[in-house]
C-alpha cells in the first residue's frame, strides 16, 4: 500500500511491484509467426500469446527476450529489434514490458522450464492478425506486438478476411 498526495488530497493505493518482462514476435523467413498457447490461471483459460517472461535480476530486457525465445520456441535470432515498451496495467501494477521483433531465426533446442506446459503454434502472420481482429487473441502484449510488427514489416493488417484466406 502506498500513500499518495496529489492536488491537496491524500489517498491509499495498492501497488504490485514487478521486475518487468519481455516478449518476442518471432517472424520466420516464410512469413509465419510463432506463438505459444498455455494455461493462465487468472483467466481460467488457455491463452495464445507471444513467447515472453519476467526479467531476472541483473538481466536487461533484450537478454530476457532472447532467453525466452530459446526456452519457449527453441530458436535464436540473428536480429532482434525493439518494437515497443509500455506499462501493462498502470492503475495498480508497476510492470513495464518490452516487445521485440526477432528475425533471421535459427533452430536450436527448446529449454522451457519444468512448470511451463506450452504448445508452440506457428501460423501465417496474416492469420495471427485476423485472430487479433476477431478477438481470438486477447493478450495485450501479443496484440500490441503483432500490430506494431505488422506495420514495421509492411504486413497488411486486413484482419478476418485475410485470415480466412490463409
Amino acid at each position: 500500500m502506498d500513500t499518495v498526495r496529489e492536488d491537496g488530497q491524500t489517498y491509499v493505493r495498492e501497488v504490485v511491484r514487478h521486475n518487468g518482462g519481455a516478449g518476442v514476435v518471432a517472424c520466420f523467413a516464410d512469413g509465419s509467426v510463432a506463438l505459444v498457447r498455455q494455461y493462465r490461471h487468472p483467466t481460467r483459460s488457455y491463452v495464445l500469446e507471444l513467447p515472453a517472461g519476467r526479467i531476472e535480476a541483473g538481466e536487461g530486457p533484450d537478454v530476457c527476450a532472447a532467453r525466452e525465445l530459446e526456452e519457449e520456441l527453441g530458436v535464436v535470432a540473428g536480429r532482434m529489434e525493439l518494437l515497443s515498451e509500455f506499462y501493462t496495467t498502470p492503475g495498480f501494477c508497476a510492470e513495464r514490458l518490452w516487445v521485440y521483433l526477432a528475425t533471421d531465426l535459427r533452430e536450436t533446442a527448446r529449454r522451457h522450464e519444468e512448470d511451463e506446459i506450452i504448445e508452440v503454434v506457428r501460423l501465417p502472420f496474416a492469420r495471427a492478425l485476423g485472430m487479433v481482429a476477431s478477438g481470438e487473441i486477447e493478450d495485450a502484449k501479443t496484440i500490441i506486438g503483432l500490430l506494431v510488427a505488422a506495420r514495421r514489416l509492411g504486413v497488411p493488417a486486413g484482419g478476418a478476411a485475410e485470415a480466412e484466406a490463409s
